[in-house]
Parts: C-alpha cells; structure tokens; sequence
C-alpha cells in the first residue's frame, strides 16, 4: 500500500492527498508533526531536507510534492490529472509554475504577520498588492471554464486550489472581486477530496505554535 507522510496543515502534503483522493487510491496516511518530528532519525532517512510530503510506493520514495503528482499521473494513470494536448498540457505547466514562483513567495510574508512573526509594513503591502495581481492572472484563465482545462480536473486546478485555501481562509482574503475565481474555487470546494483534506478552524487554531515555528525557519 502507499504511505504517505504528511501534516493536515501542510499545504505541499495537501496537493498529494487530493490527487490520492481524486484517482480513488487506497494510502496509509502517515501523520507528521512539525514540532520535531520532521528531524528525527527515522524521518531524516526519507526526506533529509526535513520535509512534507514523502509517498513511498512499494521500493520508492519520494520527496517533492510537483515530482509526486508526476508519478501518480504516470504510474496510475485512471482518472489523468494532466492533459495529453500540448497546449494543455503547457497551460497546466504554466498554472502551475506561477503558483510556485509567484505566488508561495507572496503568501509566506502574509502568513508571518497573520502568526505575530514581525515583518515590515511595506513588505507586507508589496505582497498583498501584487497577490492581486496574481488572482487576476488566474480569474483571466478560467473565464467561461469550469476548470483551469475546460471540462477536466487537473494538477493545475490542486496546486493553485490549495494556496487559494490557504487566502480564503486563513488570510481572509476577499475573493469576491475575482468573479472566475470565486466560482471555480466553490466548485472545488463541492469535491469530496476537497473537504476531506480541508483543515477546520480548531485544527489552525491548535496548530499556530507549530505554524510560528515552522515560519520562523524560513526567516
């Protein structure tokens, strides 16, 4: 069985467990807390750099939450989460790399200060500021789509979901004003996957210390 090494408030490790969930695959969810645990021995022999997610199918291991949805595609492909279509595929690809480079970056200073980690005014501003330019790139490409692909569920669809979660109901941000954006983050919100992952308020509230912690690392 696959095992999947993870924190609900992790929001790497939700990306795997939503594709786990999405393609109907049966994993042994491994819980990791990150007061601690991520440096223990044992763990530190999967992943060294100290971190959520790791899935091990059978002799694999695997570290990196974007490499891990590449493998699931690939090696269980029914239902796909990636297009075949080159343009497709290429807007996934493209979805995807905002969030990465874009967006996660903007997100950690607006974390800090949501947790009491001290951060400047004017970095915090900057962040907000071009976060909005952010949700309008993605409210563009899903005008009249259900999905990021027209009609299919894919990588895109988990990578950008789960950092707008994180917006909608950790940050407060207002999504109203991004029409597209709003409507296709309630859509996911119906999936089955989505609830099951979606961490509830006691969960954050209980976590905070952890969340400090982990931020204060990336200081």
């Amino acid at each position: 069985m696959i095992k999947l090494y993870t924190n609900r408030l992790s929001n790497n490790a939700r990306r795997v467990q939503v594709a786990l969930l999405e393609k109907g695959l049966e994993a042994e969810l491994i819980p990791v807390k990150l007061n601690g645990e991520q440096f223990q021995p044992d763990f530190l022999a999967l992943n060294p750099f100290h971190k959520v997610p790791v899935l091990v199918d059978g002799d694999l291991t695997l570290i990196e939450s974007l490499a891990i949805l590449d493998y699931l595609d690939a090696q269980y492909p029914d239902p796909p989460l990636l297009p075949t279509a080159p343009r497709d595929l290429a807007q996934v690809r493209m979805l995807t790399q905002v969030q990465v480079q874009e967006m996660t970056p903007l997100i950690f200073p607006l974390l800090k200060e949501k947790v009491g980690i001290s951060v400047a005014a004017d970095v915090v501003e900057t962040a907000q500021t071009q976060m909005q330019m952010v949700l309008s790139f993605y409210d563009r490409h899903l005008i009249e789509h259900d999905f990021f692909i027209p009609g299919q569920f894919t990588q895109a669809d988990i990578v950008v979901g789960v950092s707008v979660a994180i917006l909608d109901a950790f940050l407060g941000f207002d999504l109203t004003p991004y029409t597209n954006l709003a409507a296709w983050y309630d859509r996911l919100y119906q999936r089955p996957s989505w609830q099951t992952t979606q961490p509830n308020p006691m969960e954050v509230m209980t976590a905070l210390p952890q969340i400090r912690a982990v931020l204060k690392q990336r200081s």
